[in-house]
């Protein structure tokens, strides 16, 4: 099984660290790229214009700025730097032993900065979105697309994919679909269904964190996933077909 998880657009800075070097993040055969996207967007970073152009505002000026340095930032893992609703459910700096080694076999993360990386990869913090026109790549999600393709194809060759990332990330890497379940998250009240958004971030943090640390293997197949999820939840699947991406649904 492969989780794909979305990055959070909060990053906890780290302090001190040597910074990230080529060959040391997991699939290195992207580094030709990252390293072409860091200094794009290091040169749209230093300009006049660079919060329109990322998309922040004023307030994201001096994470901006640090956006020029990132080859001498300081790093840490990701499971450390990436924050928010998601990160918080998933704790993963609480784990250990077979629930961490699950951790960081099974999750990737699809990075705007670094296309794919794994928890355990140590990388800065940045402030970039998959969703973000540079000058000369163009829509990120759409320039990441042939270089992530090949890649991460090998890598879940065979996998089971629970996948809990937006819409800009996905674009990035159209996930094989008969083999890809995507996790909604909805509530019921009044009789009636609705999707939930923002706490749909920690569900799918819970979903992570609940597949890795109980007892049974990993779910291998769509139906195991139900399984699983019912532990805890109110689950629904629609399961994947050759052409359509399964749905599990999580009633919170």
């Amino acid at each position: 099984m492969r989780i794909l998880l979305p990055p959070s657009e909060g990053k906890s800075r780290p302090r001190r660290g040597r910074p990230w070097t080529a060959h040391e993040l997991s699939f290195p055969e992207l580094d030709e790229f990252r390293h072409a996207v860091h200094r794009e967007l290091a040169a749209v970073s230093a300009r006049a214009d660079a919060l329109e152009l990322l998309g922040v505002g004023a307030s994201l000026a001096d994470e901006v700025a640090a956006n020029t340095s990132l080859a001498q930032a300081p790093a840490a893992r990701a499971a450390q730097v990436y924050t928010g609703v998601l990160y918080e459910a998933l704790g993963a700096t609480e784990l250990g032993g077979t629930a961490l080694r699950r951790l960081r076999e099974s999750c990737i993360v699809i990075s705007a900065a670094f296309g794919a990386v794994r928890l355990s990869d140590r990388i800065p913090a940045y402030r970039l979105s998959m969703g973000t026109a540079l000058p000369e790549l163009g829509r990120l999600s759409a320039a990441w697309r042939d270089v992530l393709t090949p890649v991460l194809d090998a890598e879940c060759a065979g996998h089971l994919l629970v996948d809990c990332r937006s819409a800009d990330y996905r674009a990035a890497w159209p996930a094989p679909k008969g083999r890809t379940v995507e996790v909604q998250v909805l509530t019921r009240a009044g009789g009636r269904t609705k999707v939930v958004t923002h706490m749909a971030k920690k569900a799918r943090g819970e979903l992570t964190r609940h597949l890795c640390e109980r007892p049974a293997p990993l779910p291998k197949t769509p139906v195991a996933l139900l399984a699983a999820a019912s532990e805890r939840w109110e689950a629904e699947l629609d399961a994947p077909r050759s052409g359509t991406p399964g749905q599990l649904r999580l009633f919170v």
